[in-house]
């Protein structure tokens, strides 16, 4: 593989690690932070682009190949579980060549596979496509966190994950955009095609990433690789995959995947059902249309915004625990919500969103300090993606529950999805402030 080029000495940063305000972690960041920040910010905004291009064509792509709603669902289960073998194949390659070559595979693999949905002529041929787009879904979220986490301080680190957390809802807001206007404004068989096909413009980050992205030093790993002189970072010794399993390090793994399994299990369950309840069971029909999802995903990004601010303040496990207490909550109410104040459950979008979003924040920053930097990728990649494949599952549960009890009341999966996540910190340690190994 072509080495990296050796990025310019860093400049100083302009900001001491003790000035306050609201952009003083971004200041924090030396030249090449600020770099990776970008590269990772455009990654992961795109990453989410083009994994919610397919839901948002979901009904003229069911149309066009006369799917049944399985078979439509399948679509977005075979991303999600692929993901999980992408999330741990790219987690062992962070710790083995790098965080910015793995970060520029993934987003290559899952530019490339969206952009061929595009071109799939029949039903078997888009769901093998679907399925290696997941491949790099899975990996680029851990990539661009690690990459970032190790050029953040131990002061900012929370704040400055949780804004390249944040570039989901811009991603997600931009596939909105796209979609509507691909989808009223061109023809039933080539609209769904040209939605896919913009998924390859991802690819233009790559250039960015391969010019001006480099890793952060391994040995300024948790500063800000001020007096670096050469911010190219040695090669990693090749640890085992196990590692992640043993000792200590294996308690770490088992109850960090519970925690992922739990909050992404409670979001994949309101992401998937929610908006069928309010419309079919509540008649709400305004659910779908675009004032329901701009405050869904308004309340998202200023969920991921705020939440990282927070997680900095009071803590990594108080945050996750506050956040999926109050998004189970409110979850639950929607359930019990008279049928007379329908209107309610429309307001509760935005404070929804909000927490659904802002429970992941503090994710990239915690999970990375769980792990000593040898095995971070490798672990941290697991716990994510492993959780998000189980996660997946409850979805399928609620519409198996759906079909005896009804909908409202399969949806207290999602409850119970988040009840775990917050059980399952007590099984791990809180991690604010230290620095990463």
């Amino acid at each position: 593989m072509t080495a990296l080029p050796t990025a310019l000495p860093p400049e100083p940063s302009t900001a001491p690690d003790t000035e306050d305000g609201p952009f003083a972690w971004y200041r924090s960041l030396p030249v090449p932070g600020r770099r990776a920040f970008v590269g990772a910010f455009g990654g992961y905004a795109l990453d989410a682009y083009d994994f919610q291009v397919l839901p948002l064509s979901l009904t003229a792509i069911a149309a066009y190949f006369h799917l049944n709603k399985g078979q439509s669902g399948l679509l977005t289960t075979v991303t999600l579980v692929v993901s999980a073998v992408g999330g741990i194949l790219a987690g062992m390659l962070i710790d083995r060549i790098g965080r910015t070559r793995t970060l520029m595979i993934t987003v290559g693999t899952y530019a490339l596979f969206t952009a061929l949905c595009g071109f799939a002529s029949n039903y078997p041929m888009l769901l093998t496509f679907r399925a290696l787009q997941g491949l790099g879904f899975g990996g680029e979220w851990a990539a661009g966190a690690v990459l970032v986490a190790e050029y953040a301080s131990a002061r900012y680190r929370g704040r400055t994950v949780a804004f390249v957390q944040a570039s989901w809802a811009v991603g997600w807001a931009v596939a909105v955009v796209v979609a509507t206007l691909s989808l009223d404004h061109l023809s039933h068989g080539l609209s769904w095609r040209v939605v896919f096909w913009t998924g390859a413009l991802p690819g233009l980050t790559l250039l960015y990433i391969r010019r001006h992205v480099v890793d952060a030093p391994a040995s300024e790993t948790g500063g800000n690789g001020e007096n670096s002189e050469n911010s190219e970072t040695e090669p990693a010794p090749r640890v085992p995959f196990w590692r992640i399993f043993e000792g200590h390090s294996g308690r770490i793994t088992l109850f960090a995947t519970l925690m992922s399994t739990g909050v992404q299990g409670g979001y994949y369950t309101i992401a998937t059902w929610l908006p069928t309840y309010l419309k079919t069971e509540r008649h709400l029909t305004i659910v779908g249309t675009g004032s329901y999802l701009s405050l869904l995903i308004g309340g998202a990004f200023l969920g991921y915004l705020c939440g990282g601010y927070l997680t900095d303040l009071i803590g990594r496990r108080k945050a996750i625990g506050l956040f999926g207490i109050l998004s189970g909550s409110i979850l639950y109410s929607y359930i019990h919500i008279p049928t007379s104040a329908n209107h309610v459950l429309l307001i509760l979008g935005f404070p929804l969103g909000f927490c659904f979003s802002a429970i992941f924040s503090g994710f990239g920053a915690y999970l990375a300090e769980l792990y000593p930097r040898t095995i971070r990728g490798t672990g941290q990649s697991f716990t994510y993606n492993v959780g998000r494949a189980v996660g997946a599952f409850f979805p399928t549960a609620v519409g198996f529950a759906a079909g005896s009890g009804g909908l409202g009341g399969a949806l207290v999966y999602g409850t119970i999805g988040y009840a775990l996540a917050v059980v399952a910190l007590v099984g791990l340690p809180e991690t604010q402030g230290s620095e990463l190994a």
